[in-house]
């Protein structure tokens, strides 16, 4: 990998977002469909879209380092962390239409693990941007593998699209499954297998 420090593999943007800009641009918009924008419905839907974005998309200037907040703790464990069923929504960046679902990340420890909240941020962090899923899932593996040096990293995401729940093909159960396999889990095939039969189980069944 040529980038090797977390605010480069994290994409980090400094600028804040242009609210203003959003603003006009949904007003054009607006008008360009054959809407009124001034119609008493619409009259505040850019500014909300505008303050919307800048939540969904906050991933952009989410800072790395004060994410990971020292949370990275020394240990003799070297068997496999697995974090299954995060939930995410993201944005698909041909069509800007929601697709959703769930993560599933596993590593294997080489002196540190991460702090337990961390998993769910990260995907958060990746999630909440213009985003293609199978750039999400080799973002979150790339990320975790620069900041702990593991043995090994593991993502598996699963994703609904409205793209192509709305539009296109109209398939509303077509589900996405991308994974991202990472040194010890890339190299061996009983580590990998190790991950992916537990994904299979339910959470009901392991608690």
């Amino acid at each position: 990998m040529s980038k090797n420090n977390l605010k480069d593999i994290s994409d980090l943007f400094l600028d804040p977002i242009n609210q203003d800009s959003i603003n006009k641009a949904i007003e054009t918009l607006l008008s360009s469909i054959g809407e009124d924008p001034n119609r008493q419905g619409l009259q505040g839907t850019p500014d909300r879209i505008a303050r919307m974005y800048a939540e969904i998309f906050d991933g952009y200037r989410t800072d790395p380092d004060k994410l990971i907040n020292d949370a990275l703790f020394d240990v003799s464990y070297n068997e496999m962390v697995i974090v299954k069923d995060i939930a995410y929504t993201s944005m698909c960046e041909h069509h800007m239409l929601p697709f959703f679902g769930r993560a599933h990340v596993a590593y294997i420890p080489n002196g540190k693990v991460i702090g337990l909240s961390k998993i769910p941020r990260i995907v958060d962090m990746f999630a909440h941007r213009l985003q293609l899923q199978e750039k999400l899932t080799s973002q979150i593996a790339d990320f975790l593998e620069t900041a702990l040096n593991p043995l090994g990293v593991a993502v598996v995401v699963e994703g609904l699209h409205l793209c192509s729940m709305m539009r296109g093909v109209k398939k509303a159960s077509a589900r996405m499954v991308t994974s991202a396999m990472r040194r010890n889990f890339l190299d061996n095939r009983r580590t990998r297998s190790e991950f992916l039969e537990h994904l299979q189980r339910s959470s009901k069944d392991m608690l």
